[in-house]
């Protein structure tokens, strides 16, 4: 894999220091309800505003999680796509069914410590779906599903609980909109369960 801001000896520890403080300063408390293995898939949910990335990144340094995310590969151009890449993004072109789910596999075959990171809803906008594809590379990995949370009502964010997916979607999906149901995103009326 590529090499992360998280992977920098000296940024890492400054970037955790500072992401406490920031945290703080917000009024935010990390919650981590999960004993990680080496790999898994984290549902970066809700996604409802611009603000959820710098609030994901740092509860990532605050909980040591070295993630990797994927973004539509767009977002990867000059002159912030080194950036991105540093920040743990992997470029995603969607145009290509399936295969997006097949390269994920991948990456966790690959390795032998990776947290995958994604919105399955795919925009900040109101969508009634999610996409199932996170559910799919998470199955197809043999990876549990983490389920990572942003709750601005609460002013609580990081890891609540884990699914490891039986291949029954449906009543998976039950399982994990149950825990996203009480959620409130920034914008909650672009968060539907």
């Amino acid at each position: 894999m590529q090499y992360t801001v998280f992977d920098t000896p000296v940024l890492k520890p400054l970037f955790k220091l500072l992401s406490r403080l920031f945290l703080k300063f917000m009024g935010w408390k990390v919650v981590d309800r999960f004993e990680r293995p080496d790999k898994f898939f984290a549902i970066a949910a809700p996604h409802t505003s611009n603000w959820d990335f710098p609030m994901f990144l740092s509860i990532a340094f605050v909980l040591d999680l070295n993630a990797y995310w994927m973004g539509k590969h767009t977002l990867f151009r000059k002159p912030f796509g080194p950036l991105f890449k540093w920040l743990g993004g992997l470029p995603i072109d969607r145009s290509k069914k399936g295969d997006t789910v097949q390269q994920c596999i991948g990456y966790f075959r690959d390795n032998d410590r990776i947290i995958l990171a994604n919105a399955p809803e795919g925009t900040r906008k109101r969508v009634d779906n999610w996409k199932s594809g996170f559910y799919h590379i998470a199955v197809g990995a043999g990876v549990p599903i983490a389920f990572t949370f942003l709750d601005y009502g609460k002013k609580e964010g990081g890891i609540g609980g884990h699914l490891n997916p039986s291949g029954d979607y449906e009543s998976d999906m039950k399982k994990i909109m149950g825990f996203y149901s009480t959620i409130r995103g920034k914008h909650p009326e672009n968060f539907a369960t």
